[in-house]
C-alpha cells in the first residue's frame, strides 16, 4: 500500500479563470472653447446723388479704385453698375482693412443685384421680387374727358393709356365721349409686402359711350400671347387704328363742302384735323410701309402710308419725322412714324388726318376697319371659362352701390 495520497487535482472540478478587465482612468473633461462668431461688418447705405458715378461713391466711403474695378468687371450683372441713376439705393460691407466684400445695388424695388468678394473676384447673383396681385375694382364717370376721370379715380395717366389702348379701335377717345359716359375696371394691384406698389394689367373692363356699352376681356393663349377680346371671342384689335393722335381735339371734321379757313372758298376737307400741341407724337394706323416722307408747300412735311393693297394713309403738317422714317421702310401699327407741327398751309399745329380705301378717301370716323383674328377654336373653351367668370365678377361688383365711384377694393 502506497503511502502517496489520492490525486486531488484530479478529482477536483476545472476552473477556468475570466479575464481580468482593468477600467482605464478617467480622463479629465476639456470643454471646447465656444466659438467665435465672424464680427459684424457694418452695412454702408448710400442714396445715389445727382451726378453721383460709382467711383465717386467709393472714393466718397473710402473703398478702394482696385476693388471698383473688379466689381464692374465681375460679368453682366458688374456691368449694369457703370449707369446708375440719382434715387437709387447702394449698400456694401468692408473688412477691417477696408477692402470691399459685399455691394448691393437695389435700382428698383423689384429687384436687386448682389456681388460678394470670392478670394480676389466678386460673383454677382440677382434677385427679382413677384409682387403679389390683388384684384381690384373701380368705377368712374367721365365729365370731361377719359384722361381726367381717370386723374379723379387715383388712376395713373399710364393707366389711362392702357384703357384707350384696348378700345382705341372701337371708340374714338376724342369724339366719342360725352359728359356722363362712365367705365367699370377689374384690374389687378401689385402688391409688396403686403403695400401698394403700382397698377398692374386690365383684366375686364365696360366702357359705356353715348349709352353703349363696349366689353373687353384679358386672354393669354397657351403659347404665352395677350390680347384682348370681346365677350363672344372677337379680338379687339382691327387693322387700323381709330385715331393716330393721344388725347387731342378734333378741330376741323371730315367735309366735303368745307370753306378752307385761308382761302375762304368752298374745298372738300378729305380728312380729319387734330389739333395738339407741336410735338405730341403721332402714330402709324396700322402696318404698313413707307411710301412718302417729304415736303410740300401745301402738305407741310407728310407721310403716306401703303397698308397692303386696298389702304392707305395719309399725316400731313408735321413738324418732324420719328428717326428713321424713309421711304420704303416698313412700320407697325402704334409705331411713332413723326411729330404734331404746323408746316404747310396750317393756321395752328394740328395733324390733318386722310384714310383711303382703293384710292377713295373715307371718314377715318366712320370707315369700316377690319377685324383682327378671333380666338381659335382651339382655344375657344378656355377662353369662354376664363372671360365669363371675369365678366361675372365685374358684373357683381356693379351692382354693389356702395362701391361704385369709391376707391379700389380688393377682391379676397
Amino acid at each position: 500500500m502506497s503511502g502517496q495520497q489520492p490525486d486531488q487535482q484530479a478529482n477536483a472540478d476545472v476552473v477556468k479563470a475570466e479575464p481580468v478587465h482593468i477600467a482605464a482612468p478617467p480622463v479629465p473633461h476639456t470643454p471646447s472653447p465656444p466659438l467665435t462668431p465672424p464680427p459684424e461688418r457694418e452695412l454702408i447705405v448710400a442714396e445715389v446723388k445727382p451726378g453721383d458715378s460709382l467711383a465717386k461713391i467709393f472714393k466718397r466711403h473710402g473703398l478702394g479704385a482696385r476693388d471698383l474695378y473688379r466689381v464692374v468687371n465681375s460679368g453682366s450683372l458688374g456691368s449694369r453698375l457703370t449707369n446708375i441713376y440719382p434715387g437709387h439705393e447702394l449698400a456694401f460691407e468692408r473688412d477691417d482693412n477696408g477692402n470691399l466684400v459685399y455691394l448691393r445695388y437695389s435700382p428698383g424695388r423689384l429687384e436687386t443685384v448682389e456681388f460678394k468678394r470670392v478670394g480676389e473676384q466678386f460673383k454677382g447673383t440677382k434677385v427679382v421680387i413677384e409682387p403679389d396681385k390683388v384684384l381690384t375694382y373701380k368705377h368712374a364717370v367721365i365729365e370731361t374727358s377719359l384722361y381726367a376721370a381717370c386723374q379723379r379715380a387715383n388712376l395713373t395717366d399710364q393707366f389711362a393709356e392702357q384703357l384707350a389702348d384696348i378700345f382705341q379701335w372701337d371708340i374714338d377717345f376724342i369724339l366719342d365721349i360725352r359728359t356722363g359716359d362712365e367705365f367699370h375696371l377689374l384690374y389687378h394691384e401689385r402688391h409688396i409686402d403686403g403695400r401698394y406698389h403700382d397698377l398692374g394689367d386690365i383684366l375686364a373692363a365696360e366702357v359705356v359711350s353715348q349709352g353703349k356699352s363696349h366689353y373687353a376681356v384679358r386672354y393669354e393663349d397657351e403659347t404665352g400671347n395677350v390680347s384682348y377680346y370681346t365677350p363672344d371671342g372677337q379680338n379687339m384689335r382691327k387693322a387700323f387704328l381709330r385715331t393716330p393722335l393721344d388725347f387731342s381735339r378734333i378741330s376741323s371734321n371730315f367735309n366735303l363742302k368745307r370753306v378752307h379757313p385761308l382761302w375762304k372758298k368752298a374745298m372738300p376737307h378729305l380728312g380729319i384735323d387734330y389739333a395738339a400741341p407741336t410735338g405730341t407724337r403721332v402714330k402709324a394706323a396700322g402696318d404698313g410701309i413707307v411710301v412718302t416722307a417729304s415736303r410740300t408747300k401745301a402738305n407741310g412735311k407728310y407721310i403716306v402710308l401703303q397698308h397692303g393693297r386696298r389702304y392707305r394713309t395719309k399725316y400731313l403738317h408735321l413738324s418732324r419725322f420719328a428717326p428713321n422714317i424713309r421711304k420704303g421702310r416698313k412700320v407697325t401699327q402704334s409705331e411713332t412714324i413723326g411729330f404734331v407741327g404746323q408746316t404747310g398751309w396750317a393756321t395752328g399745329p394740328h395733324l390733318h388726318y386722310e384714310f383711303l380705301v382703293d384710292g377713295v378717301h373715307q371718314n377715318p370716323r366712320t370707315v369700316q376697319l377690319p377685324s383682327g383674328t378671333p380666338i381659335s377654336s382651339v382655344e375657344r373653351e378656355t377662353f369662354d371659362i376664363a372671360s365669363k367668370s371675369l365678366l361675372a365678377q365685374l358684373e357683381d361688383y356693379k351692382t354693389r352701390p356702395q362701391l361704385a365711384y369709391t376707391e379700389s377694393t380688393a377682391v379676397q
